[in-house]
């Protein structure tokens, strides 16, 4: 495995936002929050694996789609989670 510096760099941040996942669920927050958090750190992680490991940084408009499709995914997903919360 090629581990040139922007490759490293993107290792490291899915290296902190994995802790940072990990972390979340420890908080005394309620766990709508906590789920919230997971799926946005998870957004924030496909979008580095996408750009860097995949190399979408070199076709944006790639990039952006997946990205998209990726968010609507991760909101249905959210909703659904929270069907049970809102209705009891």
């Amino acid at each position: 495995m090629d581990l040139s510096p922007p490759l490293l760099k993107a290792w490291l941040w899915l290296l902190a936002l994995s802790f940072l996942a990990a972390a979340t669920t420890q908080a005394p927050v309620p766990r709508w929050l906590v789920a919230a958090v997971i799926l946005l750190l998870a957004l924030f992680k496909a979008r580095i694996i996408l750009a860097r490991y995949l190399d979408l940084y070199r076709a944006p408009g790639w990039l952006t789609g997946a990205v998209v499709v990726f968010t609507i995914w991760t909101l249905l997903a959210f909703g659904l989670y929270l069907v049970p919360v809102l209705i009891p």
